[in-house]
């Protein structure tokens, strides 16, 4: 069990070496989960991450990292996805990001969560 809840000071940097390239990084994390507060009971997703970057980039290996402290986390769709959106914005400042939440059905509703900003 991780012993902290993740945080945009997780996601590391690198610097982004084209920044005079208008590029996007669309990034997919199929083995999303967390747990449901209400229930306790395990929530799966996929976790859909695009962003322009400006004058940084996130590392992967922390983004994995900072995705698995999700977890053992009790945290509604909604708030995971705008939470990935916000900490991205706080760590890499992109041009642009969205970020989508599309979890698996759970008692014979699926959930699909929008988010984006143009900062």
């Amino acid at each position: 069990m991780q012993n902290s809840d993740p945080s945009y000071k997780d996601l590391e940097t690198v610097p982004n070496e084209y920044t005079k390239n208008n590029y996007e990084i669309e990034i997919s994390i199929p083995e999303f989960n967390a747990v449901c507060p209400k229930t306790g009971l395990p929530d799966f997703g996929t976790i859909y991450i695009t962003y322009t970057p400006n004058k940084k980039i996130v590392e992967l290996k922390s983004l994995k990292l900072y995705i698995v402290k999700f977890r053992n986390r009790g945290i509604f769709h909604e708030d995971v996805t705008n939470k990935i959106l916000e900490d991205f914005k706080r760590a890499c400042s992109p041009k642009k990001i969205n970020v989508i939440g599309d979890f698996n059905p759970r008692g014979g509703i699926k959930t699909v969560i929008k988010t984006d900003t143009l900062l």
